[in-house]
This record gives C-alpha cells, sequence and structure tokens, in this order.
C-alpha cells in the first residue's frame, strides 16, 4: 500500500501560467463550494512548523475546518510564538512525537471526534502508517489510494491524477480500488461526466507491454459493472487521453480519447513524473487527497503554499459533507 519511499506531494510551482489564463481558477471554484458547507473537525497532525499551523490557522478562518491540533503541545505553543499566530481557541492534543501524533489523530477520526485528517509538518509514511494499522488503523473494504487535483492553467477542466503518492507499484487488483476511488472522488467535486484514461506507453494492447493488458481489462469490467460511474478507455498514451487531435491522428474513437478528466497512471514513479511535469513546465497547481480510508486525509507538502494547502482541505470537506449527506447526518 505503501513504501518507506513513498513520494511527498508536490509543492507549488513557480512557472508563470500562459498568455490570457488566470492561475488557480479551479481551486477558487474548489473553495467557494467548500466554503458553503459546514466546518469539519479536523485533526491536524503534528503542525510543528509555521506552513502547517498557518495553513490550519487560515482554513479555520474560512470556516473549512474546525481544527484538532495533535503534536508535541510545547512544539506547537512555541511554533505559534515564533510565527506569532494565535491557536487559542483550538483544541491541543499532547502528543510525545511525530509517530505518537498519527496515532493519536487516527484513534480521534475512529471514534468519531475527527471527520478527516490533515497531515502537518510530519512524513507520509508516518502518517499512513497509523491509518493502515490493522487493528487501530482506519481501513476500510477499499484500498487506500491518493489523488492529485491539478488546476492546469489553459486547461478548462481540473485533472485527476492518481496513484502518485501512495501506491508504488499498484497490480491490477490495487488499480480497481485507484480507479474507482477517483471516479468517486470526481463526483463528489461536481463532475458531469467522469471520463477516465487508462494511461500507457502506447494506445494498442501489446503483450510484452502489462499496463496496456491492465488497462484492457479495467475497461471490460468497466463494461461488466465491476467499475461503476464513470468511462473507461485504455490502453491511452498521454496525448491521445488529452488531444483530442491527437486522438484523431491515431484513428481512436472514443468519448474518453482527448477528453479525459481523470488520468490513472501506472505506477507511482510515472505518476510523480506526470505531477511534477505539469507543475514545473505548464504552472500547474496539485492539491492532495488520500481516499479509501474511514475519513478524507488531506496530503500536503511542507513546499506547499497556502492556496494549495486550501484547496486540499477543500476537497477534504466536500468529502466529509458527501458522507454526511450518504449517512443521512446533517
Amino acid at each position: 500500500m505503501m513504501g518507506k519511499n513513498s513520494i511527498e506531494p508536490i509543492p507549488a510551482s513557480p512557472v508563470p501560467p500562459p498568455p490570457h489564463t488566470s492561475r488557480h481558477q479551479k481551486f477558487d471554484r474548489l473553495l467557494a463550494a467548500a466554503r458553503r458547507q459546514p466546518a469539519v473537525a479536523t485533526a491536524v497532525v503534528q503542525p510543528c512548523d509555521e506552513v502547517s499551523l498557518a495553513g490550519a490557522i487560515e482554513a479555520a478562518r474560512l470556516n473549512l475546518i474546525e481544527p484538532i491540533l495533535v503534536g508535541p503541545s510545547e512544539r506547537i505553543q512555541q511554533t505559534a510564538a515564533d510565527a506569532e499566530l494565535d491557536i487559542g481557541s483550538f483544541e491541543v492534543v499532547d502528543a510525545a512525537h511525530s509517530h505518537d501524533a498519527a496515532a493519536k489523530a487516527v484513534a480521534l477520526a475512529r471514534s468519531g471526534r475527527a471527520e478527516a485528517l490533515m497531515k502537518g509538518s510530519l512524513h507520509t509514511d508516518e502518517l499512513l502508517g497509523a491509518v493502515v494499522a490493522r487493528e487501530t488503523g482506519l481501513r476500510t473494504a477499499r484500498r487506500i489510494s491518493h489523488c492529485f487535483i491539478m488546476d492546469v492553467p489553459g486547461h478548462p477542466n481540473a485533472l485527476i491524477i492518481s496513484d502518485a503518492a501512495v501506491n508504488i507499484a499498484p497490480t491490477l487488483d490495487e488499480k480497481i480500488d485507484i480507479v474507482q476511488n477517483a471516479i468517486d472522488l470526481a463526483h463528489i467535486l461536481g463532475v458531469a461526466e467522469v471520463r477516465v484514461a487508462i494511461l500507457s506507453a502506447a494506445e494498442t494492447v501489446n503483450p510484452k507491454i502489462s499496463t496496456t493488458l491492465e488497462a484492457a481489462a479495467l475497461c471490460k469490467m468497466a463494461d461488466r459493472g465491476q467499475i461503476t460511474g464513470g468511462l473507461l478507455d485504455g490502453p491511452l498514451a498521454l496525448d491521445n487521453a488529452l488531444s483530442l487531435e491527437a486522438a484523431a491522428v491515431k484513428k481512436i474513437v472514443s468519448p474518453v480519447a482527448g477528453r479525459a478528466n481523470v488520468l490513472i497512471v501506472p505506477d507511482l514513479e510515472a505518476g510523480n513524473m506526470l505531477a511534477k511535469s505539469l507543475a514545473f513546465l505548464a504552472g500547474a497547481d496539485g492539491a492532495g487527497i488520500v481516499l479509501g480510508a474511514r475519513v478524507p486525509i488531506a496530503l500536503t507538502s511542507r513546499a506547499d503554499v497556502l492556496l494549495t494547502r486550501l484547496a486540499s482541505c477543500a476537497v477534504m470537506v466536500l468529502i466529509a459533507a458527501a458522507r454526511r449527506a450518504q449517512t443521512g447526518l446533517s
């Protein structure tokens, strides 16, 4: 499900947007939608640096979350004092160290006191290790997976990329949940028609390229109702997944080719390279969320700018609101 080398979420890019486009339009819409929902009680895990603590405070100011700060209380208080941040109105749950903070945050979620988790200044593996613990974690029947929601200047809609941060080399069986998690997320974010491209290096099935075989199998599973809620096509190369012209040149006739809004990558390395290429060459920003656990988990990077952190919070809030509606809770 994850390894010690799992990848941190990507930082915001310094690359400017193309001419006549506006940065962050899609993230601005996410924030507006999330602010129409009730604030979500959120365990903020190890907020022991200025960036993660300030992000939690701003999310609270915008009424996105009700933070429960979980970590070494003296360090949290010292961080707040050094940065001149006011945390007087927030609950602080003391923890001995980052692993203890992750365990206590997960316990808050298991007890129902927290509806979501938000990563602070600890490594992704430390947090997810507590989340996936068999006896004390937040496992469900679904495989845990990560989605980047990419705001790419010049591209009409947000792109969901999965999985580029948790599952290193997922099997076909694991990709079923990765795809379904991404489809469910797209619906929560208001995507009317979810068009899923299963990416590979080629757009034809080649027995020598295992990911093309897996792509074809996933598409057949969707045909048979084993994956629901989206249109799937694959294998597709990246160009004919996103470009109608490229799809036409290859004579691919499909409701997905050239119009994909969800990109399923072969493995973590491919996903990480794709997301960072969009960030550093196209000026994109990426919000990060972990799905498949009992609660949504905002997975931010220490290098994330404030807007990206808030966008991750916004996605988390919308997922929590959807779960409330599904269970009939107000």
